[in-house]
């Protein structure tokens, strides 16, 4: 079981009066009822630095019109605006409601207070919020704080799952985030998601969330282990461990996308991916033509699956440029066309093997080549 955590919420108003860019949320407080809300609420009681602003306000937003910063804006997440603070953005939007025609469906939205707002939220732990008002407190009508201290996953209705299976792959990435375990009754009622009744677009959104974890892998084993994901791959946490180490480490983490690489490693590799596993390039050069057309985060993912040549491409070949061009070669009287490339691949291959050095046996072997003068390999 987690160890109990020693969490004092006298502490919150502190923490949340050192946020960035608190005082300029603070100014919606005097138009409109306004909260902290959900994962801020969380990371704050739990001692976590920089928690990224989660904002809700109560009433409409048209009495933020006027307001120097916020620029209002409806869509489909009943988004009700944004508030420019110094670089960056803090999305506001408005507490509401939410029913679900069945199960897997987008939910039907209408505005509400607060306290129906909490309780459409996944987890209790998510469904705290905190005023910004004169004498401020918590807000915890699902028993959030103590799930916290408790170290413990829960869901706050029965049909949790049923609305919105993909609070699933939601348990698991908090849960391996947090270190937290499923409350008894959460791990049951988790039995009822059925991910096959949302889009495959949803379930991509909740992976690409995973992804961007600091151990996607860890999150992954849970998906796995509790069973709500039948399709995914029961190899892809060893995969995604392997891809995220190599993603941590030079020359993969200046070049590869990491969370591009770990998606690419959830689902099963694409066979031409297993091919650059099995070659085994003699030269620089063939390694260069088996590699140079591949997106960097699809190389991550051979490389974590065996390709250990990769490394070589990755650190030295791909960076290896020609001194001349393809003018270079029309300037010698090569006509435009094929010719060129054919030049320019020959040198390219040279330079890679160590067989040229230098501007001068570069251009040779360019028009040697330019001029059939050298078999293509």
């Amino acid at each position: 079981m987690p160890e109990s955590r020693e969490i004092d919420p006298s502490r919150l108003p502190q923490a949340v009066a050192s946020l960035p860019g608190i005082e300029a949320v603070r100014r919606l407080a005097e138009r409109v009822p306004t909260y902290l809300v959900g994962g801020v609420v969380r990371d704050l009681l739990l001692g976590a630095d920089g928690a990224d602003l989660d904002v809700a306000i109560e009433g409409e937003a048209e009495a933020l019109s006027d307001l120097a910063g916020y620029e209002p804006e409806r869509d489909e997440l009943f988004l009700t605006g944004r508030l420019r603070v110094g670089d960056r953005e803090v999305d506001i939007a408005q507490t509401r409601a939410e029913t679900y025609p069945r199960p897997g469906a987008l939910p039907e939205v209408r505005s509400a207070p607060i306290g129906e707002d909490l309780a459409r939220r996944d987890f209790t732990i998510n469904a705290m919020a905190f005023p910004l008002t004169e004498n401020p407190e918590l807000i915890d009508p699902h028993g959030g704080l103590e799930d916290l201290r408790a170290g413990r996953l829960r869901v706050i209705h029965d049909r949790s799952f049923i609305d919105d299976p993909t609070r699933a792959l939601r348990a698991a990435r908090y849960a391996a985030r947090l270190g937290f375990e499923l409350e008894p009754s959460t791990a049951r009622l988790l039995e009822e998601a059925d991910l096959s009744t949302v889009s495959e677009d949803r379930v991509q959104s909740e992976l690409r969330k995973i992804a961007e974890e600091d151990d996607p892998a860890r999150a992954l084993q849970l998906v796995v282990d509790w069973g709500v994901m039948p399709t995914l791959d029961p190899a892809a946490p060893a995969r995604v461990s392997e891809v995220t180490r190599l993603a941590a480490e030079s020359p993969w983490r200046e070049w590869a996308d990491r969370e591009l690489a770990v998606m690419l490693a959830v689902v099963r590799p694409l066979p031409q991916i297993r091919e650059l596993v099995g070659a085994e390039p003699e030269r620089p050069s063939e390694a260069f033509r088996l590699a140079e057309s591949w997106d960097p985060a699809q190389l991550l993912v051979a490389r974590a699956l065996g390709a250990e040549w990769l490394d070589d491409y990755a650190k030295k070949w791909r960076q290896i440029r020609l001194e001349i061009t393809g003018e270079d070669l029309m300037g010698a009287g090569i006509p435009e066309g094929p010719a060129i490339g054919q030049g320019l691949q020959a040198a390219l291959s040279g330079k890679l093997d160590g067989e040229l050095a230098g501007r001068e046996e570069e251009l040779e072997i360019a028009l040697a080549a330019a001029r059939g003068e050298i078999p293509e390999d």
